[in-house]
């Protein structure tokens, strides 16, 4: 059976327009796929709603929760009766919006008070308002220069049709014609989130922009010793378009986190192409295309295979993250370096045959000797070989000083805090995040924690004295939880303050409250909601506050047959914040199985468990770097650790591998050793820098998350590129010391 790689040299000579044409009908349906990407900024990023607690979460929002959209009213004096009309016209019309349930705001009390019509004069208004309770005011008229209306959504309304109503109800606001000085702004959770997404969708293009620019740059002072040294830029470009193509074919979205995933692909998917058309460019230079065409397909091509299989078992072990929108990172990114190397394994020698390839002069060629003696590239190799001498000499200092750092760094990593708040994650200066901050200043805190509550009947005496007693004890015994709402205070209000004591009572009562109310609390006789509204705290003081809430229910002893849950956004953020925690550690553990094992199966031996080693220090030095610069482990922090495996074991298999060739030469182990980072070491370095220059891109971000990972996986590259020309060394000296194969000399003297 004929070896695929010669099979498609072959055919790329022989059949140069046909390969071109299928490659082109692969791109054009990636293509297809462009207009089926979507953006996700729902739960669903955060929860796999198939698992139970997903699950539940999405039950209570289709059966109970529905965020409410906030209109935030500000001008010199909101008490005006022209303003006030103006509210009341306003909210007439938004009444009439699809999904929306209810508006409610300062004029409904008003109306209220006054008859259902609106006071007509400024003394009427300041008197009803000195009457009504004072918590009620505070809420909806927390100052003369604001008010706010609330606009209530069905509940179940999907995240597609909440960012619909958002958009509409911004038109209607902007065709109203408020009255002079008065501005009004949409805000709410579902304003923030259209925003964010519609924020993701031009933070992805200036991201690949940024990063594109910086490539040409890289390519342009590193690789200008070829000819078409752009080429490599272009085919990324491509791979890039694939990789948009097969997301949208696959339905995987673009999420805060995925966004970051593109810089990643455009620093390591180059790398593929510059090493395609570099060994192209050599074979050229002895020989015609057609032998340059088979010797850089079958040969360089599965070196890089090999590379690119460790690079992307790094991002394979993301799939296994509990947290949706990491999994995604790690899917596209596999999606993305496999496309990218497809690209670059086809698209080189086609051009190379289209264009009638032809080599730069040699003069041209970087590093060529100056009039002064050596260039910069021989003193940097010649740096490089003395270094890996130096260390495979005496490697167990070496190892015992960057092993010291990797233990200082892993034991630092376990106090790097977690975070999972959403509105840390985005740009501070966000429209949509001032105006949340302002509702939060003005009304206080507007989440809840609702808790789900389950039984044969929850409209027994029983449970509803439990229910009662649980909202109670949480509002006694928590400071941070300032109100309760539940099928029992709504019975008790509809029956003078008491709970009735028999199941006919209890009847009689549910009869008399409005069914749109009672619907928000209860789900026919098997399901009740209690939902606890609280201070505005830090999502950790929240993730506590959940903790807390599910012991108390235990301490409370439901009743025989009732199962008690706690559900809603802010326990699902602080599931996320103990996914991150537990995960980020499954994931690099994972990573390193899968590089381990895939060692051991391509080159079947002991000693190919060497190159993980350095990754080893390499993850401890992050997490030192991580603690040191004062960041949090995030969604996308998460996955640094088996990225970084991904990475850095490219690096560290290309020394081994080239060490292995010395040594087979009868090269003695010292000499082979700084051989090896002789040579490989300086094309490492080349390709860290303009993986470097990719993932620098990320640092641009406006997206505080994805800043953040661009600076560590920057420093990242930089460890990765230290591990395998200075650590690996002593590594593999050790390795062919303790496996007999070294020979040695005493005497052996000083490289040259």
């Amino acid at each position: 059976m004929k070896n695929p790689y010669e099979w498609l040299a072959a055919a790329i000579n022989n059949h140069t327009w046909t390969v071109a044409g299928v490659a082109a009908a692969i791109f054009i349906l990636a293509c297809f796929g462009l207009s089926m990407v979507s953006m996700e900024t729902s739960d669903d990023a955060y929860l796999d709603k198939s698992t139970p607690r997903g699950a539940m979460l999405d039950h209570y929002m289709e059966t109970y929760g529905s965020d409410a959209i906030m209109l935030i009213y500000e001008t010199d004096s909101v008490r005006s009766t022209e303003i006030l009309r103006y509210i009341d016209h306003l909210q007439e019309d938004l009444r009439n919006e699809r999904y929306v349930d209810e508006v409610s705001g300062v004029v409904d009390l008003l109306k209220q008070a006054n008859g259902g019509t609106l006071p007509s004069s400024t003394a009427e208004i300041d008197a009803i308002i000195a009457q009504a309770p004072p918590e009620m005011v505070e809420r909806m008229l927390p100052s003369d220069l604001m008010t706010i209306s609330v606009i209530a959504l069905e509940p179940g309304v999907t995240m597609e049709a909440q960012q619909q109503v958002v958009g509409n109800i911004k038109t209607i606001v902007g065709i109203s014609e408020p009255p002079p000085g008065l501005t009004v702004t949409v805000s709410g959770n579902p304003a923030f989130s259209l925003e964010m997404g519609e924020a993701m969708g031009s933070e992805t293009g200036m991201l690949i922009l940024v990063a594109m620019v910086l490539m040409v740059l890289a390519v342009t002072f590193l690789f200008s010793h070829v000819r078409y040294r752009l080429l490599p830029v272009g085919i990324v470009a491509v791979g890039l378009i694939m990789t948009f193509g097969f997301m949208g074919l696959f339905g995987i979205p673009i999420s805060m986190v995925v966004v970051g995933a593109f810089p990643v692909l455009i620093g390591i998917g180059i790398d593929y192409a510059i090493q395609l058309h570099a060994r192209f460019d050599e074979e050229i230079r002895h020989g015609t295309i057609p032998e340059a065409v088979w010797a850089t397909v079958t040969q360089m091509g599965p070196s890089i295979l090999i590379a690119m299989s460790a690079t992307a078992l790094g991002f394979i072990a993301m799939f296994f993250a509990p947290v949706p929108m990491v999994a995604d990172f790690g899917m596209v990114c596999t999606i993305g370096v496999v496309s990218c190397y497809v690209a670059a394994l086809i698209i080189v020698p086609v051009f190379a045959i289209v264009t009638r390839y032809r080599p730069r002069k040699e003069a041209a060629a970087v590093g060529s000797e100056p009039a002064g003696g050596e260039s910069l590239i021989e003193r940097y190799d010649r740096l490089l070989g003395r270094l890996a001498y130096t260390v495979a000499k005496y490697p167990i200092p070496v190892i015992l000083i960057f092993a010291t750092v990797a233990a200082g760094g892993f034991y630092l990593d376990q106090s790097v805090p977690v975070s999972a708040d959403e509105k840390t994650f985005v740009p501070d200066d966000m429209p949509a995040l001032r105006s949340l901050e302002k509702l939060t200043r003005v009304m206080g805190s507007t989440s809840t924690i609702p808790v789900v509550v389950l039984a044969d009947d929850v409209l027994s005496p029983e449970t509803l004295a439990w229910i009662d007693q649980l909202g109670a004890y949480e509002q006694e015994h928590n400071d941070k939880i300032t109100g309760v709402t539940s099928v029992a205070t709504l019975i008790r209000e509809y029956n003078g303050g008491v709970l009735p004591s028999t199941e006919r009572a209890v009847d009689n009562v549910t009869a008399r409250i409005p069914e749109e109310t009672l619907s928000r609390y209860l789900n026919g006789n098997l399901e009740a909601v209690l939902e606890f509204s609280t201070v505005d705290m830090e999502m950790s003081a929240a993730r506590d506050l959940v903790g807390r809430i599910q012991s108390d229910v235990a301490w409370n002893n439901p009743p025989a047959g009732v199962t008690v849950k706690v559900t809603g956004q802010m326990e699902m953020f602080a599931a996320v914040m103990d996914d991150i925690s537990e995960s980020r550690v499954y994931m690099t553990v994972l990573g390193f199985a899968f590089i381990l094992g895939f060692l051991v199966l391509v080159y079947r031996k002991f000693g190919a468990v060497s190159p993980v080693i350095p990754i080893v220090f390499i993850v401890g030095w992050n997490g030192a770097i991580m603690y040191l610069l004062g960041l949090d482990y995030t969604p996308l922090t998460a996955v640094l650790g088996s990225m970084t495996i991904g990475v850095a074991s490219e690096y560290t298999i290309l020394i081994m591998e080239r060490c292995e060739e010395e040594l087979a030469r009868g090269t003695e182990f010292l000499d082979a050793i700084q051989t090896a980072v002789q040579k490989i070491g300086t094309a490492i370095t080349v390709s860290g820098l303009t993986t470097v220059f990719g993932f620098s891109a990320l640092t641009f971000s406006t997206f505080n998350i994805i800043s953040n990972f661009g600076i560590v996986t920057v420093i990242s590259v930089g460890f990765s590129l230290v591990g395998a020309i200075v650590v690996m060394p002593a590594i593999l000296a050790l390795m062919y010391r303790y496996t007999g194969r070294s020979r040695v000399v005493a005497a052996a003297g000083v490289p040259e």
